[in-house]
């Protein structure tokens, strides 16, 4: 790690361009595309700065992605302000306007952040650069022990996240003060976000009331702290190295086999639970919570109807497998006419039909009345084959295995006041296609969750 604190002032501009340009041989391709989070501060105009000297002779398209928050009243003179940087620099930018709910936002500065980086990964780069230092790394290591976090909390914010685009956070090593020295140095101008001497923000009380006492006090601060952060995400990777061995024969991509978590430790079942549920998208719960998790999928029977939200989707038992999906909508019941379409959108997802021969519904019969779609009264029959009985729908969704979630919005196909078919499920012996008549199969396609951690 380059060691800018004892660097004098005239070689703080080498230091910050050997830093960046060791990030970039480390983690971007020479021909990548790299869009800069420009805010216009003092560490993000050091970033597209430097970047804009390094990163081109690499043969990268550099380009830069303000977010205008409008909280701010100067809000729109920063993004005239970065726009004006960026063409100085011949740097492409694209500015985002939201429009955020400001008064029925309990943690406005978390609805922003977490708006910001909606936006940012959908950059139409190859690596998105952020200008988080030393500094922001340790105030987030303090924030994360006071909340209580794990190894992975404190392992803060990682230097790279790969993905589409990848996060990259190359001045990690460098201090604010080192950061300073270069944009004076370089004779920069910057914007000042008045928000950020608000201590009424847990970050900006550590950084301008806790962070300078312990730099009095503690010499290799905030280094040490960023550090510590380097241990921790070295633990953290060993914990998931663990939990996808406790993982190994008892989980799908998408599912866990429950049996798995009552053969582990108490210490190892929370792990690999909370490594599940990170690698189906979800943010991790607190220890409380993850307890009560594990608590109740242990006591689940086979084809349980556990439902454990978090985190907008919801955490079900089903075959004796743990399973991630879309909380369960709460549907009025509908009624909807179909005339041939080849897909309808309903509430809880879409039916899609598609011509076959031989099979499927008889296309002859369905012509012969007004067909709809239908939401589940309950009492239904089915008749399958002529060698089986009519049975209820609702004995033939468990015994076709359809989840507890999705049968309240399985669309029910029927001609006249007759039930022709149930998707997943089969169709009616008075309503099946011949040899060689032309029918109709149909696909229910649910409606899928969505939303991933933020970093």
């Amino acid at each position: 790690m380059a060691n800018s604190r004892n660097s004098a002032p005239a070689d703080r501009i080498a230091v910050v361009h050997a830093a960046l340009a060791a990030a970039l041989a480390v983690h971007v391709p020479p021909a990548a595309s790299i869009a800069v989070a420009l805010s216009g501060g003092i560490d993000s105009m050091v970033l597209l700065d430097a970047l804009a000297l390094l990163a081109r002779p690499r043969g990268a398209a550099l380009s830069a992605i303000h977010v205008n928050h409008g909280i701010s009243p100067q809000a729109e003179r920063w993004a005239k302000f970065c726009a004006e940087q960026c063409a100085a620099r011949n740097v492409a930018l694209v500015t985002h306007r939201l429009a955020l709910d400001l008064a029925h936002s309990a943690n406005l500065e978390a609805v922003a952040r977490n708006a910001r980086y909606d936006i940012l990964r959908k950059a139409g780069a190859d690596v998105v650069a952020l200008a988080h230092h030393a500094d922001d790394q340790a105030e987030t290591v303090l924030l994360q022990l006071l909340r209580g976090a794990g190894p992975r909390g404190l392992s803060a914010m990682p230097r790279f996240a790969p993905g589409t685009p990848a996060l990259w956070r190359p001045l990690l090593d460098l201090t604010r003060a080192t950061l300073a020295t270069y944009a004076s140095e370089r004779r920069m101008a910057w914007i000042e976000d008045e928000s950020n001497a608000d201590t009424h923000y847990k970050r900006n009380l550590l950084r301008h009331d806790i962070a300078p006492r312990l730099a009095a006090h503690f010499p290799g601060y905030p280094a040490t702290l960023a550090r510590a952060a380097e241990h921790q995400s070295e633990v953290s990777d060993l914990l998931d190295a663990l939990a996808a061995e406790d993982a190994a024969g008892a989980a799908l991509p998408d599912a866990l086999d429950c049996a798995r978590l009552t053969t582990l430790s108490p210490a190892r079942a929370r792990n690999l639970l909370r490594w599940f549920l990170r690698e189906q998208g979800l943010r991790s719960p607190s220890e409380a919570r993850l307890a009560d998790m594990l608590r109740q999928l242990a006591a689940a029977r086979s084809d349980a109807r556990t439902r454990i939200e978090h985190d907008g989707a919801e955490i079900g038992c089903h075959r004796g497998l743990v399973v991630v999906h879309a909380r369960s909508p709460s549907l009025s019941a509908f009624v909807q006419a179909w005339h041939g379409e080849a897909e309808v959108a309903l509430p809880g997802g879409t039916l899609a039909f598609e011509p076959v021969q031989g099979c499927g519904m008889a296309a002859s019969l369905l012509a012969r009345g007004l067909v709809t779609l239908r939401s589940r009264a309950g009492g239904e029959r089915l008749q399958l084959a002529a060698n089986r009985p009519r049975r209820a729908v609702k004995k033939l969704l468990q015994d076709a295995g359809v989840p507890p979630w999705q049968r309240q919005a399985l669309p029910l196909v029927w001609c006249g006041e007759r039930l022709a078919a149930v998707p997943g499920v089969g169709i009616d012996l008075a309503f099946q296609a011949a040899t060689g008549e032309t029918g109709w199969a149909i696909d229910w396609r649910p409606a899928t969750r969505g939303g991933k951690p933020s970093d």
